[in-house]
C-alpha cells in the first residue's frame, strides 16, 4: 500500500511540476463503483480515485472531462491534476474541495445554462467514456434522432437483453426507438457541452456557496438531457429550475422527453445493479410509447 501512493504522490509532483509529500489519507464514503480518498498534503490537499487497472481509459476520460468543462469558466469542477496507474491500481487525482456549504439555487441554474451553451457543431465527444462502469459510445454524428437511438438507447437495451431483461423490454424499446424520432418533430437540440450524469450526488457547494459538479460523462447533446437527469434521485431544488429558465427557457416538449433521457439513467442502472430497475424501465418505455 505504501508504494502504491508513492507512486501517486510522484505522478502529482510531475504533473504539478513542483515537490508534492503526500499526508495522511481518509477513505471517503458515497460511491459505488470507486475507492475515494481525502489526501492531506503539501501544498495542497488532493481527492483520488482507485480501481482495477484495467480501468485507467474511465479515468483519463474523467480528466478530459473536467478539463472541457473548467475551460467554459462557467461553473466550478474540481481542478483535475492526472491519471495513471500505480502498483496495479488506476487511480485519478484532483483538486480536493471542501463541500457541504449552503448555495444559492438560482447561481447554480445560471451557471449550468452558461455551460449549455458551449456549442459544437456535431453531437457526440472525441471519445468515449463511461456512464458509471458501463461503456458510454460517443461516436460523433450530425443527427440528435440517430445518435440518442444508437448510441444510448439501444446500446442500454441490448445490454439489458445480454443481462436477462429482454422480453416486454425488448419489445417495447424495439417500438419506441422505431418511433423516436415523433418526439423531436417541432424541437430541434443543439450539441451544448453537458456533464452527461448529473443527478444530484454529482452537485455540490463549497463551503463558500459556490456550486461545483463532478464525476463528469461529457459529451455534446440535447441541454434538456442534463436538466432531465437533474429532476431523478432526488433533484435539485433551491430555486435552481428558476435561475436555469431566466437564463435558458425550456421547449414545453421537455415535459416528456424528461422522461426519455432519465430512461437511459434508469436502463443503465438495471443494467449495473439488476433487476431492481426493471419494473420502472417498463413502467417509463409504456409511458412514452402512450405518448406517440
Amino acid at each position: 500500500m505504501a508504494d502504491l501512493w508513492a507512486g501517486i504522490a510522484r505522478a502529482i509532483a510531475v504533473s504539478c511540476g513542483r515537490v508534492w509529500r503526500a499526508g495522511q489519507r481518509r477513505a471517503v464514503g458515497g460511491g459505488s463503483i470507486n475507492e475515494a480518498y481525502h489526501v492531506s498534503g503539501e501544498p495542497f490537499d488532493v481527492f483520488v480515485k482507485l480501481n482495477r487497472a484495467d480501468l485507467l481509459p474511465m479515468f483519463e476520460a474523467e480528466i478530459e472531462g473536467l478539463r472541457e468543462m473548467a475551460s467554459t469558466a462557467t461553473i466550478g469542477v474540481p481542478e483535475p491534476i492526472t491519471a495513471g496507474v500505480s502498483e496495479g491500481r488506476a487511480f485519478i487525482a484532483m483538486e480536493y474541495l471542501s463541500l457541504g456549504g449552503r448555495g444559492d439555487g438560482d447561481r447554480a441554474g445560471r451557471a449550468l445554462a452558461a455551460m449549455h451553451r458551449i456549442h459544437q457543431t456535431r453531437f457526440g465527444w472525441h471519445r468515449d467514456n463511461t456512464i458509471g462502469s458501463t461503456a458510454q459510445i460517443n461516436e460523433p454524428d450530425d443527427d440528435w434522432v440517430t445518435f440518442y437511438r444508437d448510441r444510448r438507447l439501444r446500446f442500454q437495451y441490448d445490454l439489458a437483453e445480454r443481462n436477462g431483461f429482454g422480453g416486454r423490454l425488448r419489445r417495447d424499446g424495439e417500438r419506441l426507438m422505431a418511433e423516436l424520432g415523433v418526439f423531436f418533430q417541432s424541437y430541434q437540440p443543439e450539441p451544448s457541452l453537458l456533464h452527461g450524469d448529473l443527478w444530484a450526488g454529482n452537485f455540490a457547494y463549497t463551503h463558500d456557496g459556490a456550486p461545483v459538479i463532478f464525476d463528469p460523462a461529457c459529451y455534446h447533446g440535447d441541454r434538456e438531457a442534463d436538466l432531465a437527469m437533474t429532476e431523478l434521485f432526488g433533484g435539485f431544488g433551491g430555486g435552481f429550475r428558476q435561475g436555469y429558465d431566466e437564463q435558458w427557457p425550456l421547449d414545453p416538449g421537455y415535459s416528456v422527453r424528461k422522461t426519455l433521457y432519465n430512461l437511459y439513467h434508469i436502463l443503465n442502472h438495471l443494467n449495473l445493479f439488476g433487476g431492481g430497475y426493471l419494473g420502472q424501465a417498463e413502467t417509463m418505455t409504456s409511458r412514452l410509447l402512450s405518448e406517440l
